[in-house]
């Protein structure tokens, strides 16, 4: 079974995934957040097999946030991988600060540069025989 971290550590985890990958100047830290649709335990599942069918739901379901740094095995660092699982009752203080640690870990980020692509659609377009 895969053991989730709680809501500290997974924030002090994306801090330092954020600082690694400033840090080194290159990289990515890939984010998810999806609902939780299997129980912590299949015994708690209505139907006992572990599954939770949407129709059978009693209450919320939880939210799982995965933060990776998306390194393979051939990648000279090792690959991280943190994840926490939020109630939903919990859900406004855990975004709030998920959110202000996001932005604090992408303000280093250039924007993307986008006069190569202008360019070249520029080229591509002025390079086309008209149509009549």
């Amino acid at each position: 079974m895969v053991s989730h971290l709680s809501h500290d550590e997974f924030f002090n985890g994306l801090v330092e995934l954020f600082k690694s990958r400033k840090d080194k100047g290159h990289g990515a830290v890939y984010l998810v957040q999806k609902r939780l649709s299997y129980p912590l335990d299949p015994a708690t599942s209505p139907s006992g097999d572990g599954l939770l069918p949407d129709g059978q739901l009693g209450e919320p379901l939880p939210v799982i946030v995965r933060a990776t740094n998306g390194n393979s095995s051939r990648s000279k660092s090792p690959k991280v991988k943190l994840s926490t699982i939020v109630k939903a009752d919990a859900l406004d203080e855990f975004f709030a600060r998920y959110a202000d640690i996001c932005k604090a870990g992408m303000v280093a980020l250039k924007p993307r540069d986008k006069s190569k692509k202008k360019a070249k659609a520029k080229k591509k377009k002025s390079g086309a025989p008209a149509a009549s």
